[in-house]
């Protein structure tokens, strides 16, 4: 990145580099130092916009749930069609956009931390909740709605804790079985 411009990064710069670290690295890299180093900021410009390590780690995990769950949500009720195509739509829109580890590192992250908990734990109720409405939209009966949004799920994330994790080409082969045996 060219020194010209770097004025006028702001605090979506700090968390986009923080995906991105967290993605390639994991939560313990999380520091001041490796960001600012990384941009080409002072630590002043990051607390300029962040009291804190602690505060910069609860912006993260807002940006992460508003980034990686609720922008699908809100793109694919703007184009609303049938469900099957909306089902397809946001597989396509998650294998294009995921960065390689991130759920995984946030699931990690999860796993030692309360606040990094708490958040995958609305995400995941929030991305849940969305297929099941999708599948209710398509006719079904809320209690096969409710396993339906929890198997599509499971099947999302479990592929990416596959060693090695499940190819894009296999995932959607795995999504196209399960849907037409629904």
């Amino acid at each position: 990145m060219a020194w010209e411009g770097r004025e006028n990064m702001g605090k979506r710069d700090w968390l986009d580099e923080g995906i991105a670290v967290l993605a390639a690295e994991g939560s313990q890299a999380l520091t001041i130092e490796r960001l600012s180093g990384r941009l080409g900021l002072t630590k002043g410009s990051f607390y300029h916009h962040f009291a804190g390590m602690a505060g910069y780690q609860g912006a993260l995990l807002d940006h992460f749930e508003k980034v990686c769950t609720d922008r699908y949500i809100e793109e694919l009720e703007a184009l609303p069609s049938e469900p099957t195509v909306m089902l397809d739509r946001l597989l396509d829109m998650v294998l294009a956009s995921q960065e390689q580890g991130l759920e995984t590192a946030m699931r990690a992250w999860a796993q030692q931390d309360a606040h990094a908990a708490a958040m995958m734990t609305r995400v995941d109720q929030a991305r849940i909740a969305y297929l099941e409405s999708l599948w209710l939209r398509h006719g079904r009966d809320a209690t096969e709605s409710r396993h339906v949004g929890q198997l599509l799920y499971a099947i999302l994330v479990g592929a990416g804790h596959m060693l090695p994790p499940l190819s894009e080409e296999d995932l959607r082969a795995a999504y196209r079985l399960v849907l037409d045996r629904l």
